[in-house]
């Protein structure tokens, strides 16, 4: 029964009754608040209520799926395996009701038919399928991320005279197979769960397979030793850990990429995480899984050749195999048995892709096989298809926010959230675990646990300060939902046909649901949110409102990793070295850091400087000659660098391009000052011009390139080689340049500190080489005329020092009739380009940068 009893309006209403409808219903009763859960079951336990297939099991470890803000319970209770089966799960979170009487706040058997919005009274107007109408300040989803199980879109699914079940809507009461002939449709999660158990069962079992799965064995058994010992020595530091680790589990990131290491060693890593087991064995032992085609295609070849040792039919191990998508790019599935089941007699895979089924029938499943059609008769099918994941437990009930828009016609595109808590349109609405967040990529207890906090401690907040409504706003919103993209565009997830993107439901929009930037990374930026003021919200109560409206996040996320590492790491700022130490520096720094792709050829030589000899290194396209000429100016600020500093991206520009790229030396200040780098680059250029033929180079076709103080170079030649009348120019590629040391624009004071380049560096330097910066051979921007200077491609950063500056002279190129490709990289800092192979965001740019260059030559 609930204490609530007849009473209609509450400070909130939650939807579910799981492990996050529990704990809103435990934390808002201890701030004082009216609450109520409604709950379509006849008790609590959300997923673990529903889900009774056979075998069905946590695939995270019992003592990190549990929860962990009440530590008397984590006394009293033992888990009796490493992975609970549902049965232990359920019992757990019954317990958890009855100890804190959480059930008196419960509407069991209470399904929500719509939510509306009602703007004149500020609330929220819930209406459930019995007919009552509850009124609430906030109403608050947890209905979990999954438990709205998917039809199966099969024809003739309704034609069967036999016994039909669904995985996700499993009978209370079990299923007895023995004796009988059982068909499986499906080979996800629930399916490899299930499969072993029905297979020892069934007189006969047909498991139908559309896609092949990778799944690891669970080697399930008491709670793993060390795990406990490690627990047991500091339950708060080991739960603390779980908050601000990458998937809420305390797992030590590996900081190695797969393909740093010898076969022998690769190899024996994954033998190690193939014993070890479970979702974060294998995956945990390199850093580069997810992020590195190449290097996940080892680790998925270590499964699929564990396959093949373990079915002892090699057409069917094949079968078993999966090839269409990189390894955890699905849920990656966790098992007792699995594969060698199929070793069993009474156990056949069809290959839904060779015999597809071409309908079920009263008797059975037909399928299309290369004789015709033949007909398979069953006593029972168990559709194990999935479900509509994320998006699908919110938009089933009817919500309508302000102006009439459903939440439902708002998704019709794809989610919108931000921080996957929250919608624009829908005041006082919370989504626990929703999409846009970590949720299905982390131990979904921490971030349940997370999410009600934030939740509950926002709501006491507004409480405090006077607050009745909270609402996104559109910017931030927008904001979120780019960062969440880009977070998974540096990634492989994309790559799958997956219910992460919504591929398993048709017509479902085709967007990458989770957010997979980390539960230790999405943590900070909640608490970030809230202590700059609710960034990205609006609150209004009668005395006001309050709006600190932007984005968060807004630097790519790989690009905000390593700034934060090297932030970590407490170097001393690089002009306090002096020059030497400055260059000594780079290059230890240099050492560390990946080659990039490999070229036909690498030559390195000198050329004539303007004050004697410097060095140049050739990088040769593997293709042949003659190539299209660049030649490379490096960065380093006119006093750090040489001609291979910047050799990771030269090789990437000469790979992408198909041009033969020169990176030549110059000399530096203080030593050397104004002019001798433009000087020196000036001297270069004529050299080359002069010999790009015996270089292998095409004369008719020569450009050039530069990053930072580099492109500068760049341009000032570009200039130099239009008033002296050659050496004729098809191009400038300018990357971050520096075009005017006269004086500061503004980005040098907005981006002035924490990216790499700083504005204290970028006075050092120019002090170092130009402190007055007015000639045209420094500051390029300065120059009397820009026209009839050769077609341009210049890349600025959003968040670069340099970045107004670059624009600036973009926008004059284009004044003066230049044609001008123009990229602003959104999230990008000024050396992020640079970093080949370390970070992946500023990939697209760099193959910007090659097409321009070969739109140059064209």
């Amino acid at each position: 029964m609930s204490d609530s009893g007849e009473r209609s309006e509450f400070d909130v209403v939650v939807v579910g009754a799981g492990m996050a409808g529990l704990y809103l219903l435990k934390r808002l009763r201890d701030q004082g608040m009216s609450a109520v859960a409604l709950e379509a079951a006849d008790d609590v336990g959300g997923t673990w209520y529903w889900n009774r297939y056979p075998g069905a099991r946590c695939d995270v470890p019992s003592l990190d799926y549990s929860f962990s803000w009440d530590p008397e319970l984590e006394e009293e209770w033992e888990w009796s395996e490493k992975y609970a089966t549902q049965p232990e799960i359920l019992r757990y979170l019954q317990h958890v009701a009855d100890k804190h009487d959480l059930r008196r706040d419960i509407r069991f058997e209470t399904r929500v038919a719509a939510a509306t919005w009602d703007e004149d009274a500020q609330r929220w107007r819930i209406g459930t399928e019995g007919g009552d109408e509850l009124v609430a300040q906030h109403y608050v989803m947890a209905t979990g991320c999954l438990s709205v199980p998917k039809d199966a879109d099969i024809p003739g699914a309704d034609r069967f005279s036999g016994p039909t079940y669904y995985t996700g809507r499993w009978p209370h009461e079990g299923v007895d197979f023995t004796g009988r002939r059982v068909a499986v449709i499906g080979t996800g999660s629930s399916a490899i769960q299930s499969i072993p158990i029905i297979a020892a069962q069934a007189e006969q079992l047909t498991v139908f397979q559309r896609t092949a799965n990778f799944s690891v064995p669970a080697h399930n058994g008491p709670t793993d030793a060390d795990k406990r010992a490690q627990y047991d020595a500091d339950p708060a530091a080991y739960r603390e850990a779980a908050r601000w680790s990458a998937v809420g589990v305390p797992i030590e990131p590996s900081e190695i990429s797969a393909l740093a290491v010898s076969d022998e060693e690769r190899e024996a890593a994954y033998e190690r995480g193939w014993q070890e087991g479970g979702l974060f064995g294998l995956s945990s032992k390199f850093n580069d899984l997810l992020v590195n085609p190449v290097a996940n295609d080892t680790a998925a070849e270590f499964v699929r050749n564990k396959i093949r040792s373990i079915v002892d039919d090699p057409v069917t191990a094949e079968t078993l195999c999966p090839n269409t998508f990189p390894l955890s790019t699905k849920r990656l599935c966790v098992d007792t048995d699995y594969y060698a089941t199929y070793n069993r007699d009474n156990v056949r895979l069809v290959d839904l892709r060779e015999t597809p089924i071409e309908t079920i029938t009263e008797q059975g499943i037909d399928i299309a096989g290369n004789g015709g059609t033949e007909h398979l008769e069953f006593d029972d099918i168990v559709f194990a298809v999935g479900f509509d994941a994320m998006t699908g437990p919110i938009v089933s009930v009817d919500i309508e926010g302000r102006n009439g828009i459903s939440l439902k016609e708002k998704w019709a595109d794809g989610p919108h959230t931000y921080l996957g808590l929250t919608s624009v349109g829908f005041p006082n609405l919370f989504m626990i675990t929703g999409p846009g967040s970590p949720s299905v990529l982390s131990n979904m207890v921490v971030s349940i646990e997370q999410h009600v906090e934030w939740v509950t401690e926002t709501i006491e907040r507004m409480r405090k300060d006077g607050f009745t409504t909270i609402e996104p706003t559109p910017t931030a919103e927008a904001g979120w939902g780019q960062h969440v993209n880009d977070c998974a565009d540096i990634t492989l997830f994309p790559q799958a046909a997956s219910w992460y993107m919504g591929a398993n439901v048709p017509g479902k929009p085709r967007v990458f649901l989770p957010y997979v930037g980390g539960v230790d990374n999405y943590r900070d930026t909640c608490d970030r949110v809230t202590a700059e003021g609710f960034l990205g919200f609006r609150l209004v109560g009668d005395d006001g409102e309050q709006c600190n409206d932007g984005v968060v996040n807004r630097l790519q996320h790989d690009v905000a990793t390593m700034l934060k590492l090297m932030a970590e790491l407490e170097l001393p700022p690089i002009e306090t070295l002096g020059a030497a130490g400055a260059r000594e520096f780079m290059a230890a720094t240099n050492v560390m850091r990946p080659p990039g792709p490999d070229v036909g050829e690498i030559v390195d030589g000198t050329y004539p400087g303007a004050d004697g000899d410097l060095a140049y290194r050739l990088y040769r396209p593997a293709t042949p000659g003659p190539h299209p000429v660049v030649v490379y100016y490096h960065g380093g600020g006119w006093v750090i660098g040489d001609a291979i500093s910047d050799d990771p991206f030269c090789r990437d520009l000469c790979d992408r391009s198909g041009a033969l790229v020169i990176s030549v030396d110059y000399r530096h200040g203080p030593e050397a000052p104004y002019p001798a780098a433009a000087d020196d680059a000036w001297a270069a250029l004529r050299w080359v011009g002069e010999h790009a033929a015996e270089l292998g180079g095409d004369p008719e076709r020569i450009a050039v390139a530069g990053w930072s103080a580099g492109g500068n170079l760049a341009a000032v030649v570009s200039q130099l080689a239009r008033d002296n009348g050659g050496p004729a120019l098809v191009g400038q590629l300018l990357v971050c340049p520096a075009t005017d040391l006269s004086k500061q624009h503004p980005s040098i004071h907005e981006n002035a500190e924490g990216y790499v380049l700083t504005k204290s560096l970028m006075e050092w330097f120019i002090e170092q080489y130009a402190p007055d910066g007015s000639s045209p051979l420094a500051s390029p921007l300065l120059a009397d005329s820009l026209a009839d200077l050769p077609p341009a491609a210049v890349f600025t950063a959003e968040f670069d020092p340099l970045r107004d500056e670059g624009n600036a002279y973009a926008k004059a190129l284009e004044d003066a009739g230049v044609p001008v490709t123009h990229e602003e990289c959104r999230g990008q800092t000024h050396t992020a380009f640079h970093a080949v192979d370390a970070l992946i965001s500023p990939t697209p740019h760099r193959a910007d940068m090659a097409d321009a260059v070969r739109g140059f030559f064209a």
